[in-house]
């Protein structure tokens, strides 16, 4: 019996020493990761929540009141039938009825960001609708109309006529973002109201070009947050509850799970504008224009089928210059390498476009090209972009 309590005592005691053992390799881990500061407490309680919610519920409940979902219909002209494929019989006792209108429904969502009922959304979730019903975070169901939209941005306004509440969205500063930042997403994916994903800001300023949009002129926020149909222009979210972004759209096949958004600093100007003038006017020069480093001038100058050298140095290369624009007007030409505009030295066709955005229509600039080995001067007057149809 007293052999029996001997080994009792000598089990606890090595139960003992193993708990202090995992103490201290907790501690050296806490230790390593946030360090021992005032900073280690914030970023443990930002991970595990203050009291019984984490900072996601948090953030969340700060703005989900301002989330809504729009429904959308519109008449679209549909042939029922291929009339040569109708027995002529039947045409004869059917009539030449089968072209009529139907009524195509979309859905997408939006967010609350003026007390007199303005909602931020996409404009490719209201373009060319007859009738706009937007559903409030609780339930009630009001008429929307829609002030303006710029397809360019993929930005609109809609408006609830009548409506005066306080439930609106703290809107933050996109510009302030990092990669790695937490990124909530909010919205109406598949129908399904008031969904949550959390994820993290994937990158910043991604030019929307490079997912095969020549239409539009963005540099989006990427997100590893899941965006699905439907979540288009619900508000993406930072840790604090403050909306960051309008999501837009999210990457298919490869690469599926990527999302991304329209930053706010943009939205909010595109908003004011749209607010103000019904529309937003966008400067073009009219040319289409790709990147030239050094190494890829330099590869294809190898060619002995080349029709002509590149400069062997960053800037963005004319391509192509449509008839009639202010590029044409100016003598661009395909092959001219831009190298500088305004007195800002351009390496990349982003940098140009960047410009040419913050640019006055109609005021005259400088643009300086490589064509054939030789500086050229030329000046150039902005125009506003013709709205495509």
């Amino acid at each position: 019996m007293e052999l029996y309590i001997v080994e009792i005592k000598s089990w606890e005691k090595q139960v003992f020493r193993l708990l202090r053992s995992l103490l201290a390799f907790s501690s050296l881990i806490i230790f390593l990761i946030f360090g021992f500061s005032p900073k280690s407490v914030s970023a443990i309680s930002e991970l595990n929540g203050e009291g019984s919610h984490s900072f996601v519920a948090q953030a969340v409940q700060k703005v989900a009141p301002s989330v809504v979902r729009i429904d959308t219909e519109r008449a679209v002209e549909r042939q029922q039938f291929d009339p040569t494929l109708i027995d002529p019989l039947l045409r004869d006792l059917l009539g030449e009825s089968g072209v009529g209108p139907e009524r195509e429904r979309g859905q997408g969502s939006g967010v609350l960001i003026d007390k007199e009922g303005l909602i931020l959304t996409n404009a490719h979730v209201v373009e060319r609708v007859d009738q706009v019903i937007v559903t409030l975070s609780n339930g009630e169901q009001l008429d929307g109309r829609v002030v303006g939209t710029d397809p360019v941005t993929d930005l609109a306004l809609v408006k609830l006529d009548g409506f005066s509440k306080d439930q609106l969205a703290p809107l933050g500063d996109s510009e302030l973002l990092e990669v790695g930042d937490w990124a909530i997403a909010l919205g109406t994916p598949y129908g399904l109201e008031r969904t949550v994903t959390l994820g993290i800001v994937s990158s910043l300023h991604r030019s929307i070009s490079s997912l095969g949009f020549s239409d539009k002129r963005l540099d989006l926020i990427q997100t590893d947050a899941a965006i699905n149909p439907g979540n288009s222009g619900g508000p993406l979210v930072n840790s604090k509850g403050e909306v960051i972004g309008i999501n837009t759209l999210v990457r298919s096949g490869p690469g599926a799970g990527l999302g991304f958004a329209i930053p706010i600093n943009l939205a909010r100007r595109v908003s004011d504008q749209l607010l103000e003038k019904g529309e937003v006017v966008h400067p073009y020069l009219g040319v289409q224009l790709v990147a030239l480093t050094s190494r890829i001038a330099k590869e294809h100058n190898k060619d002995p089928n080349s029709l002509i050298q590149l400069p062997e140095r960053s800037g963005a290369l004319v391509q192509s210059v449509l008839p009639d624009s202010p590029a044409d007007s100016a003598g661009l030409r395909r092959g001219d390498l831009v190298i500088e505009f305004e007195n800002v030295l351009i390496s990349d066709p982003q940098i140009l476009l960047d410009q040419v955005d913050k640019a006055e229509i109609g005021t005259t600039l400088l643009i300086r090209v490589l064509r054939n080995g030789r500086e050229i001067n030329l000046s150039i007057k902005p125009e506003a972009l013709p709205v495509l149809n």
